[in-house]
C-alpha cells in the first residue's frame, strides 16, 4: 500500500495490467454481479434530475425499473446502488449492435444533454473505493469475467492506473494521479532492482 494525501492505494494499481476489451467481455461488468453499480447520493440526484434526458438512450425494462424502483436501492450495506433489471444487470444499460453492453448515462453525456458522464464507481472499474474514518482505500478488484482485460493490459503494456487516467484524474485531480505516477516510479525501484 501507498499513502498518498488520505488515500491508501494499493500496489496492484502499479502491478497489475489492464485495459477493457469490450469484444471479448462485451461490457459483462454492467450485467453480471450480486448488486448494482455503487452511486453516491449526490449522483443519484444528478440521475434523478436529468433522467428525462437519459431515458431516451434506456432499454423499456430499464425504464420501467427505474420507474418502479427509483434509480437507487440500498444494497445489504445499505449504500446506494443503481437499479438492476430483473435482478441482473443495471437499469441504464443498452446493448449495440454487437451486442456489447453500454451505458445510457453516457451515452446521453456524449450527445451533450448533461455534464455528468457516469457514476465514478462505474468510471475507475476496477479500481474500488473503500471508505474509513481517517482514509479512503484504493484496491483493485479482480474479476473473472475482466480475464480479457487483464490479457489485453499484458499485451498493451498498461498498469490499472495508467488505464483509468481520466476517472482517477475526475475522482481526485491532476495532483494526486501526478503522485500516483511517483508512487509508481517507486514501485518500479522497488520490484525490478532498478
Amino acid at each position: 500500500m501507498f499513502e498518498i494525501e488520505d488515500k491508501l492505494v494499493a500496489s496492484e494499481l502499479f502491478e497489475r495490467k489492464f485495459v477493457c476489451d469490450l469484444n471479448a467481455c462485451k461490457g459483462a461488468c454492467c450485467v453480471e454481479g450480486d448488486a448494482g453499480a455503487p452511486v453516491t447520493e449526490e449522483e443519484v440526484k444528478i440521475i434523478e434530475k436529468h433522467l428525462e434526458e437519459i431515458k431516451p438512450y434506456m432499454r423499456p425494462e430499464g425504464i420501467a425499473a427505474v420507474e418502479e424502483s427509483g434509480v437507487s436501492y440500498p444494497d445489504d450495506f445499505n449504500e446506494p446502488v443503481t437499479t438492476l433489471v430483473n435482478g441482473k444487470e443495471c437499469a441504464f444499460v443498452y446493448f449495440d449492435e454487437k451486442g456489447i453492453t453500454k451505458c445510457a448515462i453516457e451515452a446521453a453525456h456524449n450527445d451533450g444533454k448533461l455534464d455528468f458522464k457516469k457514476p465514478i464507481s462505474c468510471h475507475l472499474y476496477p479500481i474500488r473505493v473503500k471508505k474509513t474514518k481517517s482514509f479512503q482505500i484504493l484496491n483493485y478488484e479482480y474479476w473473472s469475467i475482466c480475464a480479457p482485460a487483464c490479457t489485453f493490459g499484458e499485451q498493451l503494456n498498461v498498469k490499472v492506473y495508467k488505464f483509468l487516467k481520466e476517472p482517477l484524474i475526475r475522482a481526485y485531480g491532476e495532483v494526486f494521479y501526478k503522485q500516483m505516477e511517483e508512487a509508481d516510479t517507486v514501485w518500479e525501484n522497488e520490484n525490478t532492482g532498478h
